[in-house]
């Protein structure tokens, strides 16, 4: 028996990545999934594999109409909606002090701040007590990462957010919790081509206790313990899945002897 056996999910960026590792392994433990993403082709493609239990919407996070239109279509073809993986964000182009576009650091906020609030306010009126809400900061919030401030504060603004939607959410019964990865092997950060991402992981991996970027679908089982009821009394807290690059640098490569 699935950990999600008779729940709906509603997936942002679920056609890549952690999202859509995610949305494999939901499917896996019983759930039903609607999935969101900005490229019909990669959407298609997860639909076509994962069959009937999936539900695949090219909409924009960003866009708060879009979301609702996505939402309710869920609702539509599923009935109901007990978990949100708010997931979906851009790392876009570095934002280095001194030579940074108004343009270019607005728009890693709308889409990883503004679109994370109101994905979950277009999903709160079908969420009833029991519901999971996650979303998805990064590391990079707290390393002090050169050239990413825009998106270091639009994690961070993910995690401050969780705080207050868990506060306003408890009353009803809704958890609101935050997933953390750290190194991830996925196409976020532009490293499409196998010899680009081993270079970055050769670049990362001595920084990293457990020595080697994470694959998606060791972040996926944290979403799916904060999705599942093994996480019902978890409310309001950030889980980090990094390798111990954050609990413990110390332990990191580069600071061994020998």
């Amino acid at each position: 028996m699935g950990k999600l056996n008779g729940k709906v999910a509603f997936i942002t960026g679920g056609n890549s990545g952690i999202g859509l590792a995610t949305a494999k392994l939901f499917v896996a433990e019983g759930a039903k999934v609607v999935i969101t993403g900005r490229n019909q082709t990669t959407l298609s493609s997860v639909a076509e594999e994962l069959g009937a239990n999936v539900l695949a919407i090219k909409a924009d996070a960003a866009d708060p109409a879009s979301m609702e239109n996505a939402v309710s279509s869920g609702v539509a073809t599923f009935g109901k909606l007990d978990i949100v993986f708010a997931n979906a964000g851009i790392a876009a182009a570095p934002t280095p002090l001194g030579s940074t576009e108004l343009s270019v650091f607005e728009e890693i906020l709308k889409v990883n701040v503004t679109g994370v609030f109101f994905t979950v306010q277009a999903a709160l009126p079908y969420l009833k007590e029991g519901a999971s809400v996650i979303l998805t900061g990064s590391t990079l919030a707290t390393n002090g990462g050169p050239e990413r401030s825009a998106y270091a504060a639009s994690k961070g603004a993910v995690s401050s957010m969780t705080r207050v939607l868990a506060s306003e959410l408890s009353p009803r019964g809704i958890r609101v919790n935050t997933l953390v990865p750290g190194a991830t092997r996925t196409p976020i950060w532009g490293k499409s081509k196998p010899e680009e991402a081993a270079r970055l992981e050769a670049a990362l991996a001595p920084a990293i206790p457990l020595q080697r970027m994470a694959d998606p679908e060791e972040v996926a089982k944290v979403a799916l313990f904060l999705a599942s009821d093994d996480s019902s009394y978890v409310q309001g807290t950030e889980i980090v899945v990094d390798g111990g690059a954050a609990a413990a640098p110390l332990g990191a490569p580069i600071y061994r002897q020998g």
